[in-house]
């Protein structure tokens, strides 16, 4: 079954700014946003380094995304106790894990649920809740959730370290957390 890929993040950036505008509350440079050709926000310049940073994608709900605003996922082979990876190889090369460094600049996360292991490898790879976390390397863009339930293993990870399995009820009154 072929999945079309979604475009959240641009929603998500909307969500914050009319968050921040409305609540007076920050939102990270990295996902400031300006109207685009059919009125909906696009994302701006976004920060590329290792980060995680929690966001409400509108047809996902919460969901973690790195500094460049792509989707992080966690594999429901691995183990949280102890936090082990058991993606590698091949795998690790679809399924980049994410650096260690990325929990160094976190936004919205709870800092007690991010962590870090050593990989077999001898690399050190972020970890939230436990969980292992990835970036899937055919998701092309920002947003893009194409490894969503793949394999039924694979799945974006919530700011608490769960799996988004299905999407959000987008026509709820609180779907940008307002």
């Amino acid at each position: 079954m072929h999945r079309k890929p979604r475009s959240a993040i641009p929603l998500a950036a909307a969500g914050l700014a009319v968050f921040a505008v409305t609540t007076g509350c920050d939102v990270p440079s990295s996902y400031s946003s300006a109207a685009g050709q059919n009125g909906m926000a696009t994302m701006g310049t976004t920060d590329t380094g290792p980060a995680l940073t929690a966001v409400r994608a509108f047809d996902l709900g919460p969901v973690v995304v790195d500094g460049g605003g792509y989707v992080v996922y966690r594999y429901d082979r691995d183990t949280t106790n102890p936090s082990k990876s058991t993606c590698t190889g091949t795998c690790a090369q679809q399924w980049k894990p994410v650096p260690a460094s990325a929990t160094q600049h976190i936004t919205g996360l709870d800092q007690s649920l991010v962590g870090t292991l050593t990989r077999d490898d001898g690399t050190d790879q972020a970890t939230l809740n436990g969980w292992p976390l990835y970036r899937y390397t055919k998701d092309q863009m920002p947003g893009e959730t194409a490894g969503q339930g793949m394999g039924g293993v694979w799945f974006p990870v919530t700011p608490q370290g769960g799996k988004v399995q299905t999407a959000a009820d987008p026509g709820r009154s609180d779907a940008f957390g307002l």
